[in-house]
C-alpha cells in the first residue's frame, strides 16, 4: 500500500509539475528574449534623431560608439556606406531602404533589427541593431535549473509524505491483522490500539469490542457446560444405589465399574470447563505427551466387548505391530474410540458384526471402523454438526468430537462404504 500511495502522488504531482514547468520555462525564455531585443531597439530609436541632424562619418561614429561599445549597433549611410560592422544579409537591408520598411529577423548569428530613417531630399539611412544567439538565451539556463530542482522537490516532498501517511495506514492495518490472526489461533486477550485513519481506528475499536463480546460468550458456554456436567451427578448416585442394592452380582460390578468411569470423566469436563480461558490451549492445538494409538483402542474394545457378547456381535481387530505414537491425549483418543464404536452399537440391530483396524501409514495412524449395518445414506451430512448418523434417536455430536480431534491430530476423517456392506468410518492422526 506504500508504494502504491507513493506512486500515486509521484505521478499526480509529476503532472502538475510539469503542466507548470513547461509554460513557465517557455515564458521565461521569451521574455529573457525579449528583455535584450527591447533594449536594441531602443539603441537604435536613439540614434535616429542624430541621423537626422547630421550624415557625416565622423558624427555618426561618435554617436554609434556613444550608444554602443560592443559592435552590435551599425548604420548603413545614404550613399551606401558603412558606420560599424553590419550582420544583416544584404537583401534585408536592400528591403529596408527600397520599402522604407522596418525589419526584424533571426539569423545564424543571432537577431538582427533593421529601422529605416527617411532623411531630407528622398534619402534613406538605415541603422542596424544587432544581438548575438548567446545574449538571447542568457539567464533561460539557469533560471530553468532552478525551477527544475523546485519542482524535484516538490515531486520529491509530496512522495514522502505520501509514504509517511500510507506507513501510518499500513502499521495500523498490519496491526489489526497480527491481532485477528492471535485471536483466530486462541490468544484471548490480545486487543488493539485504534490508530491511523478514521476508519482504521473505528475497525480498531470494533475488533477490541469483539474480542471482548466473543470472552465473554466462551465464559458463559464453559460455564453452563460445567453446571450441565455437575447436574449429571445426581442420576450417577442414583446408578450407584441401584449398584449397591444388587449386590456383589457380575452386573453390579460392571455397572460400578462404567460409573466410576463416567464419573472421571465429568469430573475432567468440569476442571476443564471451569479453568480460565487464558490458561486453555489454543484453538486446533492438542496439547499433551505422545500416546499409542493401538494400545488404546484395545483398551477400549475390552471395554465394549462385554457389551457387544451380549449382544451377539462378532467384533474383529486388526493391530499394527509397528509403533502408532501420536501427540495426542490419551483421554481424547478414548473419547474418539467410544463414539465410534458407540455409533455402531446404537444404529445397527443386535448381531450386527463390526471390526475394528489400527494401521501405520509414512506419515499417519488410521484407525478404521467398519460394520455390516445398514450404513450411512449421506456422508457428507454425517459430518454436519447436530445431524446424527442414523437419521434419528442421536445428538449428531459424536462423529463431530471425532472430526475436531482428527483436524486436531493434523489428521482428517472420512466416511464410506465398509466391505463388510455397512458404513466405514476412518480417522487419520498424525505421528509424533
Amino acid at each position: 500500500m506504500r508504494r502504491a500511495l507513493a506512486g500515486i502522488a509521484l505521478a499526480v504531482t509529476s503532472m502538475v509539475a510539469l503542466s507548470f514547468l513547461i509554460p513557465l520555462a517557455l515564458l521565461v525564455r521569451e521574455q529573457a528574449r525579449d528583455r535584450v531585443t527591447t533594449a536594441a531597439e531602443q539603441r537604435a530609436s536613439a540614434l535616429s534623431p542624430v541621423l537626422a541632424l547630421t550624415t557625416r562619418r565622423v558624427d555618426v561614429q561618435q554617436a554609434v560608439a556613444e550608444l554602443d561599445s560592443r559592435d552590435q549597433l551599425a548604420v548603413r549611410l545614404p550613399g551606401g556606406g558603412f558606420v560599424g560592422t553590419p550582420h544583416a544579409p544584404r537583401e534585408a537591408l536592400e528591403r529596408a531602404v527600397r520599402k522604407r520598411e522596418t525589419l526584424a529577423m533571426d539569423t545564424a548569428e543571432g537577431w538582427v533589427y533593421l529601422q529605416p530613417v527617411v532623411l531630407p531630399e528622398d534619402r534613406v539611412a538605415v541603422v542596424e541593431a544587432y544581438v548575438p544567439a548567446a545574449e538571447l538565451t542568457r539567464g533561460v539556463w539557469a533560471s530553468w535549473g532552478v525551477m527544475s530542482l523546485l519542482a524535484v522537490g516538490l515531486v520529491g516532498g509530496s512522495v514522502l509524505v505520501a509514504d509517511r501517511l500510507g506507513a501510518r495506514v499500513v502499521r495500523s492495518s498490519q496491526s489489526l491483522k497480527r491481532a485477528s490472526l492471535a485471536l483466530g489461533s486462541g490468544d484471548l486477550d490480545v486487543r488493539v490500539e485504534p490508530d491511523g485513519p478514521p476508519e482504521l481506528q473505528d475497525a480498531g475499536a470494533a475488533f477490541n469490542t469483539m474480542a471482548d463480546r466473543v470472552v465473554e460468550l466462551l465464559a458463559i458456554e464453559r460455564e453452563m457446560v460445567a453446571d450441565l456436567s455437575h447436574r449429571l451427578r445426581t442420576p450417577l448416585t442414583a446408578l450407584y444405589l441401584e449398584a449397591d442394592l444388587m449386590g456383589a452380582s457380575p452386573g453390579a460390578r460392571r455397572i460400578t465399574t462404567a460409573v466410576s468411569q463416567l464419573e472421571a470423566e465429568l469430573d475432567s469436563i468440569i476442571t476443564a470447563a471451569r479453568t480460565p480461558l487464558a490458561a486453555g490451549p489454543a484453538a486446533g492445538q492438542a496439547p499433551g505427551r505422545p500416546c499409542e494409538v493401538a494400545e488404546v483402542v484395545a483398551m477400549r474394545l475390552d471395554f465394549w466387548s462385554v457389551l457387544a457378547t451380549q449382544q451377539d456381535r462378532i467384533c474383529e481387530r486388526s493391530f499394527t505391530p509397528r509403533r502408532t505414537a501420536v501427540r495426542f491425549p490419551e483421554d481424547d483418543l478414548a473419547a474418539v474410540v467410544d463414539a465410534l464404536i458407540g455409533n455402531v452399537f446404537r444404529h445397527t440391530p443386535h448381531g450386527t458384526a463390526f471390526a475394528v483396524r489400527v494401521e501405520r501409514g509414512d506419515r499417519h495412524v488410521l484407525l478404521t471402523v467398519d460394520d455390516a449395518g445398514p450404513g450411512v445414506a449421506d456422508p457428507a451430512a454425517a459430518l454436519t454438526r447436530g445431524v446424527s448418523v442414523g437419521g434419528a434417536g442421536g445428538t449428531g455430536l459424536g462423529l463431530d468430537i471425532v472430526a475436531r480431534a482428527a483436524r486436531a491430530a493434523d489428521g482428517e476423517l472420512e466416511i464410506g462404504r465398509s466391505p463388510m456392506g455397512g458404513a466405514r468410518v476412518r480417522v487419520s492422526f498424525g505421528l509424533a
